[in-house]
């Protein structure tokens, strides 16, 4: 990713939103504005908060971590799956209420209770005795609600703080802090764990970091961002008074075979990464046991090398993706028109025989395990970047808003908010019905469970095919009307709406 500076890259075709930031064609100059040295460090508090809200996220899936876990709660591997599917629901429906409150109150204030709250639970979750499971899986539900309010406002803020080809790269840059986190939070949790012979105490930093967040918050970020003077330009036909009703906007998105296909193709891309992300760790070690390269861990602390090295692929893999996967569309689409969902279906399709054979030669090499899971890795991180663009430019800009909330909860709710649950369940059934707890066992069920990932990667990539039928059709109906040309697909699809006849 490069960095914000005065040689920015060219932009994408259109303009970045995310979360409700929209940025209009032609966008007036706002009174009021915040320097731009202090927008740049208001941006870079943003990404470290941000670095440290993933962090969080993944704090339980690090090995030894999740192992410790389990054995300190006595949870199998299904009930241990709940974790992380409780953490995503929690977040998921929290999210509403955010984005209401973000709309009317100050949301520095949200933002830094919301911080305060996620590191309390954090830290408290760890003093947990073993034999109350039951409030550590509301203490992680309850990490999820708070780290809801940081995920749905601070992209806003930065949208508000930069204006076309800067604000767009910022929030690359924001985002690009999602694997870093990720990876950190393996990384982190794995090696305190290991240090001090308790998993407990990986859950005892990042509120730390977490803390120092909010001092940082109070003091750089300007108390109000919001912009005192801006009117969104449009030449949309649809005048003041005639807005739709979200009931009416979700029906249209339903209508949009573009937008429906894609979302289902990032619903994929979730279901995947949530499953890696939780078992993955654990998959390497129980490989490396039956392989013969460690020995079962007995005691604490167990070794934590295997959740270094996927968070180190995580971060790796997750900047050259989302960095390649934007290059080659932008030079792609000069000469193809489809080429954003083409290299989607690509990056999906591909991944499916990477995963494949990294879970099928974990019993033979783990090396070969290693370099397969990276190259899975990177072929998925290729689409982060090239979604929100297919997004923003199939749907008609006053329904932005709607279309990348729908497509957030859709994404999670059925993708990995039960992923890892629902491999748990499979690697557990199938460990039952060997009638066997064995280490060669416990490898094997969640060796076969994992399969599942490749076969949701191949219809993935279908439904991203499906996007590239239609994709040009719906970007010329959601385009808006050049010069006074009158759009009359636009004009159809809002008269069908309201029951009305559209004018010839």
């Amino acid at each position: 990713m490069s960095q914000v500076g005065p040689d920015l890259p060219p932009p994408p075709p259109l303009p970045m939103k995310v979360d409700g930031a929209v940025e209009a064609a032609g966008e007036p100059p706002r009174s009021g504005r915040v320097s731009s040295h202090r927008s740049y460090l208001a941006a870079a508090v943003l990404c470290y908060i941000n670095l440290v809200n993933y962090m969080d996220w993944f704090t339980v899936a690090g090995k030894p971590v999740l192992q410790d876990i389990q054995k300190y709660f006595s949870l199998d591997d299904s009930t241990a799956g709940l974790l992380h599917t409780g953490f995503i629901l929690c977040f998921l429906f929290a999210a509403p209420l955010f984005g209401y409150l973000g709309d009317r109150y100050n949301r520095k204030i949200i933002l830094s209770a919301g911080i305060v709250f996620w590191s309390g639970i954090t830290f408290g979750s760890s003093f947990i005795p073993g034999t109350m499971a039951w409030l550590f899986f509301l203490a992680r539900g309850l990490v999820g609600v708070g780290t809801t309010s940081y995920s749905t406002l601070a992209p806003t803020i930065i949208a508000d703080l930069f204006e076309k080809d800067r604000r767009t790269w910022l929030l690359s840059i924001f985002y690009i802090f999602i694997p870093v986190g990720s990876g950190l939070g393996y990384i982190l949790s794995s090696g305190m764990a290991q240090a001090t012979g308790f998993w407990g105490w990986g859950f005892r930093v990042t509120p730390c970091m977490g803390l120092v967040g909010v001092v940082l918050l109070v003091t750089l970020v300007p108390a109000s961002t919001r912009r005192t003077v801006e009117t969104h330009v449009t030449t949309h036909p649809r005048e003041a008074g005639a807005h739709s009703t979200w009931s009416q906007d979700v029906w249209s998105l339903c209508k949009n075979r573009s937008f429906v296909c894609s979302s289902l193709g990032v619903t994929a891309m979730a279901f995947i990464t949530g499953a890696l992300g939780f078992w993955m760790p654990a998959f390497f070690d129980r490989a490396q046991i039956v392989l013969g390269l460690i020995q079962p861990c007995l005691k604490e602390p167990c070794n934590a090398t295997n959740s270094l090295i996927f968070g180190g692929m995580t971060i790796a893999t997750g900047i050259l993706g989302v960095v390649s996967g934007a290059k080659a569309a932008r030079r792609y689409k000069k000469v193809n028109a489809k080429a954003d969902p083409l290299i989607c279906a690509l990056g999906l399709l591909a991944s499916a025989p990477c995963l494949y054979l990294a879970i099928m030669l974990a019993g033979e090499s783990i090396m070969a395990t290693y370099i397969f899971v990276a190259l899975g890795e990177f072929l998925i991180s290729l689409n982060w970047a090239v979604v929100t663009d297919i997004l923003l430019y199939v749907v008609k800009p006053e329904r932005h808003s709607t279309a990348v909330s729908l497509q957030l909860f859709v994404a999670h709710l059925l993708g990995d908010a039960g992923s890892s649950y629902l491999l748990g369940i499979i690697s557990s059934a199938i460990q039952k019905s060997r009638g066997s707890a064995s280490h060669f066992s416990s490898f094997r069920s969640l060796q076969y469970s994992f399969v599942v990932c490749t076969f949701v990667s191949v219809l993935g990539g279908g439904f991203f095919l499906l996007t590239a039928l239609y994709i040009e059709e719906d970007q010329r109906k959601a385009a808006p009307p050049v010069q006074g040309t009158e759009n009359k697909s636009y004009i159809s699809d809002e008269a069908e709406l309201r029951g009305g006849i559209p004018a010839m």
